[in-house]
């Protein structure tokens, strides 16, 4: 999965995002950017947005493909998610995310404890 995004996201929002044309998650119009993460940081993330929430799936994206802007920041409210290393930069894309650099869709639930794992279609790159 070298140099490959991850965003979390539902099923619903997938098909909305089909049925426009393109991926636009509400922190574009809230932040300016759509938050994603490495494969490294995506449990961490997920533990700590979206605890407790289910039909999530994970976009896999390929920042060469993509037509808006992607910088490697801080987190947006300052700290890391827990288990996420304090000096962790996060991509983040400055735009709508165009569907072809969307490369995979993985099903992205919790286990029965509660807790996010990666799909075991990025446990060997991690």
């Amino acid at each position: 999965m070298s140099g490959l995004i991850l965003h979390i996201t539902s099923n619903d929002a997938w098909a909305s995002a089909k049925n426009a044309g393109q991926y636009i998650a509400p922190s574009l119009a809230a932040e300016g950017f759509i938050h994603c993460s490495t494969s490294a940081q995506a449990v961490p993330v997920a533990e700590k947005f979206y605890k407790g929430q289910t039909g999530l799936i994970l976009l896999v994206i390929d920042p060469a493909r993509l037509n808006s802007g992607l910088k490697w920041e801080p987190p947006f409210d300052g700290a890391p998610p827990p288990g996420a290393p304090a000096a962790d930069l996060f991509p983040h894309v400055y735009g709508p995310i165009n569907l072809d650099a969307v490369i995979q869709i993985l099903d992205f639930e919790v286990d029965s404890s509660g807790r996010f794992h990666l799909p075991p279609e990025l446990i060997t790159d991690n």
